[in-house]
């Protein structure tokens, strides 16, 4: 919760002087286009302009297509997803006074991030500045208090890498894995990712597949938001993939190149992996992240693992699979002392061992088994651990998840909730040919090729897990602002996740503030014996069952 707070103000706190050094520095949109065609809505869940469109397909994603230069871009899709974008940035303010409260935190927060951010627009490209700048025309004037329009839709881009850099909010656990060869069913390259990106259910709710057509470059599909240009999870038309993992950061002086604009950059323009790797390394970013970069070119997948001030390729070697979780592998960051406490503390190397195991239990993954591991909930040893456990590959709690079949041009997208939706099939080949003429009439999604939702929605289990998540924030608010709950209320937290660690952890927690010592101890000690996803977490079991005891004798 406090990572969500540095992020959600790293995206809106700027003062006076960093606002006038920003503006100062508007991208030059000369050359472009500055007028597209009035938009057409079709229904409440369609509209296009010109060859571009935007329309909400039934499993509730949204797709959108846009085509031209840098300005037209952005002011396609500026136009096309107003109402996206106020909903997105609707969902960040309304937080702000729930999660700081405190005018001092503001206080401090809007002098530091305004210094931090001071020169974050030297390391963004003219042609992705404007293409933001083009969104931003038809940002809501609601916000402008805040900061003017192209500022917010300028941080925004670097927000998670803020929020990253203060409150290492690596501690969200993507898991990632590519398999080729002899490795999969077909021997073609095959990637699947997990986004465990959480800023509450609301953010993921009007998730937008964007297919971009651009002037210049590579056209590519990418998982993202209202307002959002950058890339956390795509492909483009060459059969090159990207997606990002976080890393341990350090927290360094300035911000400069978001991860999200530099994986868009490397998805408009790298074809192959040397190509990919080429732009990496001309960008400089400010926060720890590992991309795997999957080429169907190349028939292979690597990572790049970028940071301030290193900078490291992993391939594997006499193996055609390649795993990725939230700890650098390649030789560059042997020594490193972040990364290995990163490693020894976190649940980073208990994820990467479970993919290890579901993909030795495959003998051949085909897109079956890539959609099966990404739902995998169990741990090591298929031990149950409790729903919602960060260290399952599926914590419950992902933005997306996503399969890639490169050489083919094929991906599968996640639907509502989780990634326990019906997964959506799209074909590059289909998306970016005959674009031309009335795009609302035009179905972007293979629907025969789609993957059914995950029996579990049926399951008691899982309505017992979103009656949990509702009681686990009641428990947690009432032990924040020492309000008493009924005996009743704790008693149905463990019965409804009763394998998760945190349930009988958040017990002990109110029981020991309330001076029950006893009851306190057996939830505490109950815990202890649960998988706890993390070494401070288990730390703090053992201290409070220490405490406990004392406060008996």
């Amino acid at each position: 919760m406090k990572g969500m707070v540095i992020w959600l103000f790293s995206i809106v706190i700027f003062t006076s002087c960093g606002i006038k050094k920003s503006l100062n520095d508007l991208p030059d949109i000369s050359n472009y286009t500055s007028t597209i065609p009035e938009k057409v809505n079709v229904n409440d869940s369609t509209s296009y302009t010109g060859n571009s469109f935007l329309t909400k397909n039934k499993q509730g994603l949204w797709e959108l297509y846009v085509e031209g230069d840098p300005l037209e871009r952005g002011l396609l899709i500026g136009s096309l997803t107003k109402e996206l974008m106020y909903k997105q940035e609707a969902v960040f303010f309304d937080k702000i006074s729930e999660l700081v409260p405190s005018e001092g935190k503001q206080k401090f927060l809007r002098k530091f991030l305004s210094w931090y951010n001071r020169k974050m627009y030297k390391h963004i490209t003219n042609e992705y500045k404007s293409e933001i700048y083009g969104v931003s025309q038809y940002a809501s004037t609601d916000f402008n208090s805040i900061a003017p329009p192209y500022l917010r839709s300028l941080y925004l881009h670097g927000a998670h890498d803020i929020g990253h850099a203060l409150q290492d909010l690596a501690l969200v656990g993507c898991t990632s894995f590519a398999a080729w060869g002899n490795k999969t069913e077909d021997g073609k390259l095959l990637i699947g990712r997990n986004f465990d990106f959480y800023a509450g259910d609301a953010f993921a709710e009007n998730k937008i597949i964007a297919f971009v057509n651009p002037t210049t470059g590579y056209k590519f599909v990418s998982v993202t938001w209202g307002g959002m240009i950058g890339v956390v999870s795509g492909m483009n038309d060459q059969g090159l993939t990207v997606t990002i993992n976080a890393g341990k950061s350090k927290i360094p002086l300035v911000a400069k190149t978001p991860i999200s604009i530099l994986t868009r950059e490397i998805l408009q323009y790298a074809s192959n992996i040397e190509e990919a790797i080429a732009i990496a390394k001309k960008r400089e970013v400010f926060v720890s992240e590992s991309i795997l970069v999957g080429s169907a070119k190349d028939k292979k997948a690597m990572l790049i693992e970028v940071s301030p001030k290193n900078f490291g390729v992993y391939e594997v070697e006499n193996t055609n699979q390649l795993i990725c979780s939230n700890h650098f592998q390649s030789d560059a960051y042997e020594d490193d002392r972040r990364n290995k406490k990163t490693i020894e503390e976190s649940h980073t190397q208990y994820r990467f061992e479970r993919m290890q195991e579901l993909l030795t239990e495959a003998d051949k993954i085909s897109p079956t088994e890539a959609f099966a591991i990404l739902r995998d909930k169990n741990g090591k040893g298929n031990k149950t651990i409790g729903y919602g456990n960060e260290k399952a590959l599926n914590q419950l709690l992902a933005h997306h998840g996503i399969v890639f079949q490169p050489e083919d041009l094929k991906v599968w997208i996640s639907s509502n909730p989780y990634q326990l939706g019906e997964f959506v099939a799209y074909d590059l080949n289909d998306v970016f040919s005959n674009r031309m003429g009335n795009p609302s009439k035009i179905s972007v999604s293979k629907e025969k090729d789609n993957i059914d939702k995950d029996p579990f929605l049926l399951s008691e289990d899982y309505h017992n897990y979103e009656k949990y998540r509702v009681l686990e924030r009641k428990v947690e608010q009432a032990i924040e602002d020492q309000i008493k709950l009924d005996a009743e209320d704790l008693e149905r937290l463990v019965i409804l996740n009763p394998e998760y660690w945190k349930a009988h952890k958040l017990a002990g927690d109110y029981y020991y503030q309330n001076r029950n010592y006893p009851k306190a101890l057996k939830a505490f000690s109950v815990a202890s014996t649960k998988e706890i996803t993390t070494l401070p977490d288990a730390q703090y079991i053992s201290k409070y069952i220490k405490k406990s005891q004392r406060k008996l004798k």
